[in-house]
């Protein structure tokens, strides 16, 4: 018995000698086989990150190209199809810097000149505009939003007209603010921002004498609204249903090349988004005073 039992004392030391080395080998090795796995995987992801760098680099190349090819060709496609027209810009609440700079890139190759920029204040101060009016006018107006619509409307034709005594009494409080030379308009480019968190009477005035103002501009001569590819919140459908000829993407080159001959007549809405009926007019000039595109 005191045999066996040391014999059996003597195995269990052994077996556990043995796990422990075993252990410690295991560790070793599983060190060694992470170690290199991770080295691996850094060298992988290392190339995978150059090749992508380098295709990164290649599309832009390409890109360059395709913006540069997108410059010339739309200049080749609008230069002087509006020489010498005067056109103007009506902003509802606002003109941010990105828009005014498309605009000034659509027309600039064209042989236009902007003329008139005009922030139309938002909420209209009614107030102020019935200041001008006799007081029966100005009760009608803060009453009633039909009322202040076909003020609107007058209002419109004026700025479209290049003259209107009204508009002149009226130019600082319609607008927040404005700039040009004045005088008839051959074109008038709208664009309108988000009415934002305006309720109420607010909201109800700020839509009237902005449905108003489009359709003075509107049956005075050629109008055009636009916006930029990126604006979830669309103005577009407002414009439409009145009847204007819309661009959706006017920060893109088939904008402003929509843009343009819109401004030459073309009717439609064009540009990418789900309200558009096709990407581009017709690329022929309306015929104006007779004469052919």
């Amino acid at each position: 018995m005191g045999y066996s039992a040391r014999y059996h004392a003597a195995s269990l030391v052994a077996v556990f000698l043995a796990l422990a080395v075993g252990i410690l080998i295991g560790a070793g090795l599983g060190d060694n086989l992470v170690s290199g796995a991770e080295e691996d995987l850094r060298d992988s992801l290392g190339q995978d990150i150059e090749d992508a760098r380098g295709e990164a680099d290649e599309l832009q190349v390409e890109l360059d190209r395709e913006r540069s090819f997108s410059s010339q060709a739309y200049t080749a496609l609008v230069a002087d199809r509006l020489e010498g027209e005067r056109i103007g810009v009506m902003a509802f609440g606002d003109l941010p810097a990105d828009v005014a700079g498309d605009l000034e890139a659509a027309v600039e190759p064209t042989g236009a000149e902007l003329v008139e920029v005009a922030v139309v204040r938002r909420p209209p101060d009614i107030a102020a505009l019935g200041s001008e009016l006799t007081n029966k006018q100005a009760d009608a107006i803060e009453e009633d939003p039909s009322e202040l619509q076909e003020l609107g409307e007058v209002l419109g034709a004026q700025f479209a007209r290049g003259s209107g005594r009204l508009l002149s009494r009226m130019r600082d409080n319609l607008f927040s603010r404005s700039s040009g030379e004045g005088g008839r308009l051959d074109g008038v480019i709208l664009t309108r921002e988000p009415a934002g968190d305006l309720e109420g009477d607010a909201a109800d005035q700020t839509a009237a004498i902005e449905t108003g103002l489009t359709r003075g501009v509107a049956e005075s001569g050629v109008a055009v609204a636009v916006e930029r590819s990126s604006r979830t919140d669309s103005s577009i459908p407002f414009f439409a249903a009145l009847g204007v000829a819309t661009v959706d993407s006017v920060d893109l080159v088939a904008g402003r090349v929509a843009l343009v001959f819109g401004l030459l007549g073309a009717e439609g809405s064009f540009g990418i988004k789900d309200s558009a009926t096709s990407l581009l007019p017709e690329l022929l000039s309306p015929s104006r005073g007779g004469e052919g595109g």
